[in-house]
Parts: structure tokens; sequence; C-alpha cells
């Protein structure tokens, strides 16, 4: 084990990427606990107001991740800073990642559908980072020789290719498939040749006149919503702790109840 250790995670310089880690889960998964007991009304916890001002935990996250960054930034490679500066960083990034919707929306919706996106780019990002961690390299680097590294036109080359098919995926309203896929570009390639999901920029552009493949791709994306979006609501709510709705669910979230496009 210690083997292992020293030859898959410390040799290589990814310590400091698996401290970051464990402390972006803890600081999400505390603060999560810590904000469902605030709205139960249970623990010793509370919101923090200052001047009347309600403070969401975004701001002491920012001030974490600039302080975590910027000492990474001198510590350089050697000694122990690199790893305090990483714990640093990870929780900051959990406080500002865990109120990502706050910051898109501009207004405070952490309890409401669209918070859902807090939870959503979190597991994102900590997937990302295990990928990293587990040896694959963004855009597909990885799978280069160490004579085709060298040689600047085919890294570049290789890096462009696959940027391209995840920019294609994500014009297609693929943005799990675009971001995995910059880890692991035939993910990417994927998202890149399958149809675009209605309503993205691809659709708008290039299926307006286009009636059979927009009639496709609506079939495809109500199979699939029909499939996945209860699963993935539950485990939603079990991580964020989202209460069930007892209104009905709008439209883009309850796809079994909506008649299939012809």
């Amino acid at each position: 084990m210690g083997d292992w250790w020293y030859r898959n995670v410390v040799e290589p310089g990814k310590l400091p990427l698996l401290l970051a880690l464990l402390s972006f889960v803890g600081s999400f998964l505390v603060t999560r606990t810590a904000t469902r007991l605030i709205r139960a009304g249970k623990g010793p916890f509370r919101n923090i107001s200052s001047g009347g001002v309600h403070v969401h935990h975004v701001v002491p996250g920012i001030f974490l991740m600039l302080v975590g960054g910027f000492w990474a930034v001198a510590a350089g490679r050697h000694g122990a800073g690199p790893l305090y500066a990483a714990v640093i960083f990870g929780t900051g990034a959990g406080l500002v990642l865990d109120e990502f919707a706050l910051i898109l929306h501009l207004d405070d919706v952490y309890w409401t559908e669209q918070g859902r996106k807090s939870v959503e780019v979190v597991m994102l990002t900590a997937a990302l980072v295990v990928l990293v961690l587990t040896g694959f390299t963004p855009f597909g680097v990885n799978d280069l020789t160490t004579v085709e590294r060298q040689n600047r036109a085919l890294l570049a080359l290789n890096i462009g290719v696959n940027c391209a098919f995840a920019l294609i995926a994500l014009f297609k309203g693929k943005l799990r498939m675009a971001l995995i896929g910059m880890v692991i570009p035939f993910v990417a390639l994927i998202g890149a040749v399958r149809l675009a999901r209605p309503g993205s920029a691809w659709a708008r552009r290039f299926y307006r006149n286009r009636h059979r493949a927009r009639a496709r791709a609506g079939l495809r994306a109500f199979h699939h919503d029909r499939r996945w979006a209860r699963p993935r609501r539950r485990f939603q709510d079990w991580i964020g702790g989202f209460s069930p709705d007892p209104k009905p669910l709008p439209e883009a979230d309850a796809p079994e109840r909506r008649s299939p496009p012809r």
C-alpha cells in the first residue's frame, strides 16, 4: 500500500490535488448538512447577518479560494505550502459551488428548482477531478506518446480537435458530455456526432428547416428525460436536501407526463 501510494499519488505530484478534492467534497457535505439543519430549525447553526444583510457562505468561500490560489502560486511545488494551499482552496471551492445557482441567477434560489444546478455542478466538478487523479489529462494528451508530446504541432492539433468536439457537444446542449469529454475525448466525440437537444444553440441554427431532424431530436430527448429525470432528481434530493414538491412538476422536469413529440 505504501509503495502504491508513493508511486501513484506522491511521486506524480497528485497529493495536493487529492487533498483539494477531499476538502472540496468535505466542505460541500458539511455546508449542506449545516444549511439543512438551519432550515429545519435544529442544531446550533444559524444564518449569519451583518447590518441586516444575510451573508451567504459564498463570501468566505471566495476569500478562501483567493488565499489558497495565491498561496499555491507563491509556494511553488516543494514543501508543505502547496498542501496547505490545496486544502484551503478546496474548502473555498466547496463553499462557492454550493451556491453556484445563486451566482448564476443573482438571486437566492438555494432551495428552489434552480438551486439543483449547484448540486449538479459540484458532482460534475468532483467527477472531473477524480478522472484527473486516476490518470486522465485534459484534451486527451495522455493518449499521446512521449515523442508526440514533444512535437508541438501534433500536441496542438490533438488539443484543438478534442476541444472542438467538446465545444460542439456543448452547443448541442450536452453540458455533461462536453465537460467529461474535455478529459475523455471519446465522450465528447459521441456528444458531437449525436443529435442535438431541442432548444440548444445547434438545434436553433441547423434544425430550423430540417423538420425530420427536429422531430427525431425531440423524441430522443423525451425518452432520455423520461428514463433519467426521476432518478437524477431523487439523487439530488438525497444529496442536496431538497424537499419533495407536492405541486405538479414543470414540463421540463416531468417529461413522463407529456406526450412524446410526433
